[in-house]
């Protein structure tokens, strides 16, 4: 996995895309990571893994009730939308 700093990300983003098609990328600010960038194809297999969890259920609302109400609710709505997502390409 390619490891790079969150300055380097912003100042490469179209060359760190066409990298994570081929591997996932890190990235890190001060050392430490912060994320990770991911092919689609490598997002919807880990999701799908996920979604198959008997734990997953419980993970994702126990996130959203904890931070599914900070700014303005974004992340419970982001949450509802990729469970739709995932029922579409079902």
């Amino acid at each position: 996995m390619r490891v790079i700093s969150s300055a380097e990300a912003q100042n490469h983003f179209g060359e760190l895309l066409d990298n994570a098609q081929r591997e996932p990328i890190s990235i890190t600010r001060r050392g430490r990571p912060v994320a990770y960038i991911v092919s689609s194809e490598a997002y919807r297999t880990l999701a799908g893994r996920v979604a198959e969890s008997p734990q997953a259920a419980g993970y994702l609302n126990e996130i959203a009730s904890f931070r599914g109400s900070g700014m303005k609710g974004a992340t419970e709505a982001l949450l509802a939308d990729r469970a739709a997502d995932r029922l579409r390409e079902a």
